[in-house]
């Protein structure tokens, strides 16, 4: 199992006492798998995306994450593994504007300590591969809101993670553009990537082979995307 959560609670102090955001949340994801987790504002969606992605971590339970337990890590260890294990997508893409493309999907690998010329090799590959290898050396200025996505797309896969999450990957975009970065997201999955999803949006869910509704801090099942009928 790539990442298994067993009964875990979230709670955040209110007042004198505490507000339990997540209660008591069972979740498995396998290697290539690509779910998507729905829920209203105030859900518990991005608490739960927050610990997933190793911001934060549980209040109790536990959390394996490649069979590590995310719960005792250190906040070293958890920049690492979110640096070597993990990508991020987000909806309003967090681009540094005074970067190109380029340089921006590189960003992740000066951070690893990557020597230079094999940083701008696999950030050229990574745009190459959603369809930007005419874009190199556009500035986000220069591009799209759909085209800002892909290079964050790039971004996150460039480190080549073992789980892209995307938090309303199409949030800002146009139906247009967000269909073309659904399709970008089923290639991702196809060539062996594990996806999780945060998204409202009911069809944006149904591109996931398998959907989750949290409410209330409460998650639940519901009916798969295409594969699951």
């Amino acid at each position: 199992m790539l990442l298994e959560m067993i009964d875990i609670c979230k709670d955040y102090p209110q007042g004198k006492g505490t507000v339990q955001i997540l209660k008591h949340i069972n979740l498995n994801v396998s290697d290539g798998d690509y779910i998507a987790i729905m829920g209203p504002s105030g859900s518990g969606k991005t608490t739960l995306m927050n610990l997933m992605g190793c911001l934060d971590i549980p209040t109790s339970g536990t959390y394996l994450l490649n069979g590590e337990d995310i719960g005792s890590a250190s906040e070293n260890r958890l920049s690492e593994i979110r640096n070597s294990t993990l990508g991020f997508v987000f909806q309003n893409y967090y681009l540094l504007p005074k970067l190109n493309a380029t340089d921006n999907v590189a960003l992740p690998l000066l951070y690893a300590g990557v020597r230079k010329k094999e940083r701008r090799e696999r950030a050229v590959e990574a745009l190459i591969s959603v369809g930007l290898g005419e874009r190199l050396d556009f500035m986000p200025n220069q591009l799209s809101g759909g085209q800002c996505q892909r290079v964050a797309m790039a971004r996150a896969m460039v480190t080549r993670p073992k789980i892209l999450f995307a938090d309303e990957p199409t949030g800002a975009l146009d139906s247009k553009s967000g269909e073309q970065i659904m399709e970008l997201f089923r290639q991702i999955n196809d060539g062996g990537s594990t996806i999780v999803m945060i998204t409202h949006e009911l069809s944006i869910a149904q591109c996931a082979k398998k959907i989750y509704f949290i409410r209330d801090g409460v998650l639940s099942t519901g009916e798969g995307g295409p594969d699951n009928g």
